[in-house]
């Protein structure tokens, strides 16, 4: 892969993963509620989720999204109802203490440690999963980087781990940001509104993704 190519890619990356979506307002609300090192789990998720995103694509399922109104439909309402489930609970969430949270972290047992992790980390990755703009957005960017004088597989994989380590950054960036104001989410009032807010984001990111229209441009 051409060094300017890359570069230029690494610029479109960065915009793309630091504007706000729903695998950033998931680690945010992950870090919040569950102490500074839960929000790794639903990153990682999230991660792994566009890697097998990327390869998806590149077997063909976004051209089959692009073309097939049914398979389009289907994923997409799939994302949006998954979206609505997480801000449902959001919403609903008891306000805690952050630093209880953290500190709850540190004593309890290690199967219940292991099972917060496995869920948050399969959350992460059914955001990534069940969005189509993600596969459609990796099918038609991708091959405008890609060059015919180099390996197809090798550009690819640059590429995918680019974008990935992009979005890990954007995850960590937003989560640093977000617990600077920890002190002022500390009042249960301002915790319940929190949850409201966050809850009601994740609602409307799935109503918004009602609206997404069956092209590879979006």
């Amino acid at each position: 892969m051409h060094l300017s190519n890359w570069l230029v890619f690494c610029g479109v990356a960065f915009l793309v993963c630091f504007s706000p979506g729903p695998g950033v307002l998931l680690a945010i609300s992950n870090a919040m509620a569950h102490g500074k090192r839960d929000w790794v789990a639903s990153s990682l998720g999230n991660a792994t989720g566009l890697f097998i995103i990327s390869g998806v694509a590149m077997a063909g399922m976004g051209a089959i999204l692009a073309v097939s109104a049914l398979a389009f439909t289907v994923l997409k309402v799939a994302g949006a109802l998954y979206l609505i489930y997480l801000g449902i609970r959001q919403w609903r969430s008891q306000a805690v203490s952050f630093a209880a949270a953290e500190s709850a972290t540190q004593v309890v047992d290690a199967q219940a440690d292991k099972a917060i992790t496995r869920r948050l980390y399969g959350q992460g990755m059914g955001v990534a999963l069940t969005n189509p703009k993600a596969i459609l957005f990796f099918s038609a960017l991708f091959p405008q980087f890609i060059t015919a004088d180099a390996p197809v597989l090798e550009q690819v994989a640059v590429l995918t781990s680019t974008f990935v380590a992009m979005s890990l950054l954007s995850h960590l960036s937003y989560v640093l940001v977000a617990r600077l104001f920890k002190g002022q989410l500390a009042n249960p009032q301002k915790q319940r509104l929190f949850n409201r807010i966050s809850g009601g984001l994740f609602v409307l990111l799935g109503l918004s993704l009602l609206r997404l229209k069956n092209k590879a441009s979006v």
